[in-house]
């Protein structure tokens, strides 16, 4: 199972449409917010299963805050973050990820890229495809890959 995780597209979409070209085969994407309108449009594009949150941005949207959802036999607390300050720390998204018996929780709102593993829990933010903030400024996201036996493996990329 191979999945892209985005966050913070702020409505420049061509980075997002080029980069799901680019990587071929994906089983689903996951956008942790701030699309600014483009959730219908990205669904429509996407060949695979679309999960999206409600970003601080995201005004006119119906999207959730929060989404808890199970696939590929593992466990997803996804969130923009804001409603957490993880602009402040990861402590209160790592707490909401355990109480609901996460085995990922899914964050952006920092525009950087960020990957631990805390308590078992996969920690994880994509960066921004749109306004990256990281030292190198290039635009990044993620891919989390699980295999047959349910070995994960998370990998943080930046566009080349």
């Amino acid at each position: 199972m191979k999945i892209l995780v985005v966050s913070d597209t702020h409505g420049i979409d061509r980075p997002f449409y080029d980069l799901y070209r680019n990587l071929k085969k994906m089983d689903m994407v996951i956008h942790c917010g701030d699309l600014q309108g483009s959730e219908e449009d990205y669904s429509r594009f996407l060949n695979c299963p679309f999960a999206a949150v409600k970003g601080n941005n995201d005004f006119f949207t119906m999207l959730p805050k929060d989404r808890v959802f199970d696939y590929g036999g593992k466990r997803f607390f996804v969130t923009h973050g804001h409603y957490y300050n993880v602009s402040s720390g990861y402590e209160r998204l790592i707490d909401e990820a355990k109480s609901r018996g996460c085995d990922f929780a899914l964050f952006g709102h920092t525009h950087r890229p960020y990957y631990e593993v805390h308590d078992g829990i996969h920690i994880i933010n994509p960066g921004s495809l749109s306004y990256p903030r990281q030292y190198s400024h290039r635009p990044s996201y993620a891919i989390i890959e699980v295999d047959s036996a349910g070995d994960v493996k998370v990998s943080l990329r930046e566009v080349e």
